[in-house]
């Protein structure tokens, strides 16, 4: 790392206080390549070890000039974005990986990088894994989906990329099923009506079945007629289908 490029701030939750020491080293870590590559494309997400526990970090793609300026003086980062969002989150009980970190670094007055901080989710699938194998609680993952949705929406919290990518699901120990929701960084805030709730479902792939329990579930927490929302659900999403993507 270079001299001129430092760590501007480092934010943790206090119960990892401990991991300052690993979380001050992150930029050097990634830039020698350790962990395990979980995503590449625009940004990486690696998994990293560290004193025997596992951990997630997402480092942010580095913007244009422009942009490190814009960042740098006016603009709340990625990084941190989503460490708040993921808060948030977890305040009114909506599954996301646990927060751990963010961090930014500039280069005197331009930012340069981010990075965020997860601890490693026990959800070993994602939604798109529905349509890959059977699983015999799928009904509950559906349902899971609907209300962790629905409760997103009445407190005003809607995901700019809600996508089959960006659900996480699994079964837990005591055979309960959870639903975290990742890629915080971008989302809509403010009033989210039956319309709006229910287009923000549209990117996700879902047969009239599972469309169905989707809609029920979150008509249940909305206080809406689950039936307008099935509508609007499958109606939004047949106008979002492409021929290679029949759901």
């Amino acid at each position: 790392m270079s001299d001129s490029i430092k760590i501007n701030v480092l934010k943790y939750s206090p119960e990892y206080e401990s991991l300052r020491p690993f979380l001050e080293t992150l930029p050097e870590r990634f830039a020698k390549g350790e962990g395990v590559v979980i995503h590449r494309g625009r940004n990486v997400l690696r998994q990293l070890e560290y004193e025997g526990h596992s951990y997630v970090v997402k480092s942010f793609h580095r913007p244009n000039l422009i942009n490190r300026f814009v960042y740098g003086v006016l603009r709340v980062s990625k990084a941190r974005r989503s460490y708040q969002y993921a808060e948030t989150f977890t305040k009114i009980g909506v599954g996301t990986p646990r927060p751990v970190a963010y961090i930014e670094m500039r280069s005197h007055l331009l930012f340069t990088d981010s990075y965020y901080v997860t601890c490693l989710s026990q959800c070993s699938h994602v939604y798109s894994d529905l349509f890959e194998r059977k699983f015999d609680y799928e009904a509950a993952v559906l349902r899971e989906v609907g209300r962790t949705t629905a409760i997103l929406h009445e407190h005003g919290y809607a995901h700019k990329d809600y996508g089959r990518g960006n659900i996480l699901f699994g079964k837990m120990p005591d055979g309960t099923v959870r639903v975290e929701i990742v890629d915080l960084n971008r989302m809509y805030i403010g009033p989210i009506d039956v319309k709006r709730g229910c287009k923000n479902l549209e990117r996700l792939p879902a047969t009239p079945e599972m469309h169905r329990l989707l809609a029920e579930e979150y008509a249940k927490v909305r206080g809406f007629d689950a039936e307008e929302c099935y509508e609007l659900m499958k109606g939004y999403r047949s106008k979002n289908t492409t021929p290679s993507d029949p759901y």
